[in-house]
């Protein structure tokens, strides 16, 4: 079995093998690209997804494909740089910088990309988004176009103490009033494309049923994106049963189905005070990961 292979299937499409999980190299930040490939080789990931964003090694094909090699860890998805903060990596031109995620995906043989639905102030590529996505997975034989569930900004996140905020979520029943900074919706089946990416955090931030989603979604679902939430107003990503998310429930469905996608972590371990302390997060959602996803 390669790298990009999630095992095999009978003729009934009941999966042989396991499911695939990777590591975000988000997910050790503020550390960087190579302690994310570090961490997934010491811990047993069964490789990264590459986030391209500011630091300069994650945008270098070449410096990254060293890694590769030095720690045996191969790229399964390339994130493409789509949010606020890597709106400048690769240009300003988010067409290009689209198009060439998939070329970088290619060189390193990884099998998606996963992107974000544009904001409504990239009015041009907004109206051709769905277009593009279409015509780059025609072009590929190797890579899927993956569009990534998102969430709106919420009012309440402007309530005060974020601690709060689950208690009122739950009190009203829902998010509440939210503005969407995404075009035409921050749920990218309203749109209807021929892949997604499935994030379970961004699910409990926008108060949405992940496993309606997933539904939805069908068998244009190809990518997980793992972790939890308890429905704050501020995009969470928890180590997976630390939230409210059924994400046990999601995964053993996806184990049971025809699902031939990758599952990644991508939790937030930003407020880990020792590298060990980080590491005991990883190790812990690749331990939830493994126990839910075995076929």
């Amino acid at each position: 079995m390669t790298a990009g292979e999630s095992g095999t299937r009978t003729s009934g499409g009941r999966r042989t093998g396991r499911i695939l999980v990777g590591l975000s190299t988000a997910s050790v930040y503020p550390e960087n690209t190579e302690a994310a490939f570090e961490y997934a080789a010491d811990l047993g990931y069964d490789g990264v997804e590459l986030m391209v964003w500011a630091e300069s090694v994650s945008q270098d094909v070449a410096a990254v494909t060293g890694l590769v090699r030095k720690y045996a860890v191969p790229v399964l998805a390339v994130h493409a740089p789509c949010l606020l903060i890597s709106q400048r990596v690769w240009g300003a031109d988010p067409v290009a910088k689209l198009e060439r995620s998939v070329r970088t995906a290619e060189k390193l043989g990884a099998q998606t990309v996963v992107v974000h639905p544009p904001f409504r102030w990239q009015r041009r590529y907004a109206d051709g988004f769905a277009d593009q996505v279409a015509e780059l997975e025609e072009r590929s034989d190797e890579v899927t176009v993956a569009v990534e569930n998102m969430f709106p900004m919420r009012a309440d996140r402007f309530w005060g103490a974020k601690s709060k905020s689950a208690e009122r979520l739950e009190k009203r029943g829902g998010p509440g009033p939210g503005v969407s900074a995404f075009a035409p919706s921050y749920d990218p089946t309203d749109v209807g494309h021929a892949h997604y990416t499935l994030d379970v955090s961004h699910t409990a931030t926008a108060g949405m049923d992940a496993l309606a989603l997933a539904d939805r979604m069908g068998s244009g679902l190809n990518h997980l994106h793992l972790a939890d939430g308890r429905g704050a107003s501020a995009d969470e990503h928890l180590i997976p049963g630390h939230g409210s998310q059924p994400c046990a429930q999601l995964c053993r469905s996806l184990a049971e189905s025809e699902f031939s996608g990758h599952a990644v972590l991508e939790i937030n371990t930003q407020n880990a005070r020792t590298r060990a302390e980080r590491r005991s997060m990883l190790a812990q959602s690749l331990a939830f990961a493994r126990e839910h996803l075995a076929p």
